[in-house]
């Protein structure tokens, strides 16, 4: 058998057990896709990230991700995490601030800020684009799938940004975190679309965050996500386009994961060029090998 170096990660939380769990296998050389799929199965996170030697002279280190049931094209808190063990293993050092990641959404920059526990690492997402606005009252999977949200002021939408989500703005904070969601009809709506699910938000007032979250996953599972890199710049995208970003500015916090037990904090932020950055802090749990 091969050791191969192996961490646990929390990300976009300040703490351990705030965010979202990640497992990362430092040297992925050799293994094959059945082999990388069954180590995600194991350990039954909801992502396992595998670092290569990257192929292009602009990258940093490659990556693979895998779900517990399939390879990921693109996530956000996997990219964030696995950058975040590639500079505390030596293995690259950021080039004016920035690391680039290889994968299969191609090359995507991640920017590095500070040091230690106080480190913030944020990834550039594909771009997003706008798929449906969508009227409930003329979608049936989307009317079943929203029942018990209250709306807010923007439609809903169905928006690509490398992952597919459903966005709905609720009336306030309250009624977002009270909410219980149909997950029948969550999946429906998921598999009917082909989207990950809703992402639902609402505007936070008097907090030290400006916005709360919530990402129901009805489809290849179905499970309220902790923290959502991906579905966050999703949402940021589509915020813009609509100049309702929180307070009108490019940047903002946002509060996910309390309702299953997190407590995760994500920063946004859209540059001058259109890109959403979606970021925040790691924290390493386990250090160890990983014998396969």
């Amino acid at each position: 058998m091969t050791a191969r170096r192996f961490v646990q990660l929390d990300v976009f939380a300040d703490r351990p057990g705030a965010g979202n769990p990640l497992a990362v296998v430092l040297d992925g050389s050799g293994l094959d896709d059945a082999t990388m799929q069954a180590i995600a199965r194991w350990t039954r996170l909801p992502e396992t990230t595998f670092v290569f030697p990257a192929s292009s002279a602009e990258a940093s280190y490659a990556i693979r991700m895998f779900s517990p049931r399939r390879e990921v094209p693109f996530a956000g808190h996997p990219s964030v995490g696995t950058a975040h063990a590639v500079l505390q293993a030596g293995l690259a050092v950021p080039r004016d601030g920035l690391l680039v990641q290889e994968g299969i959404a191609g090359l995507l920059p991640l920017r590095v800020q500070g040091e230690g526990s106080e480190r913030s690492i944020a990834v550039r997402t594909p771009r997003a684009r706008v798929v449906e606005v969508g009227k409930p009252s003329e979608n049936d999977l989307l009317r079943s799938a929203l029942a018990g949200l209250p709306a807010g002021a923007l439609s809903p939408a169905l928006v690509d940004g490398g992952r597919r989500w459903w966005l709905a703005e609720v009336q306030d904070e309250t009624a977002l975190r009270s909410a219980t969601p149909d997950w029948n009809a969550i999946a429906a709506l998921a598999h009917g679309t082909d989207s990950m699910g809703v992402c639902a938000y609402a505007r936070a007032a008097g907090q030290p965050y400006d916005l709360a979250v919530r990402a129901f996953v009805g489809a290849p599972a179905v499970f309220e996500d902790a923290a959502s890199g991906a579905a966050n710049a999703t949402l940021a995208a589509w915020l813009k386009s609509q100049d309702a970003l929180p307070g009108h500015r490019d940047h903002y916090t946002v509060s996910q994961g309390r309702e299953v037990g997190h407590d995760a904090r994500l920063h946004l932020r859209v540059d001058e060029e259109g890109y959403v950055w979606s970021g925040g802090q790691v924290q390493t749990v386990v250090r160890g090998e990983i014998d396969w």
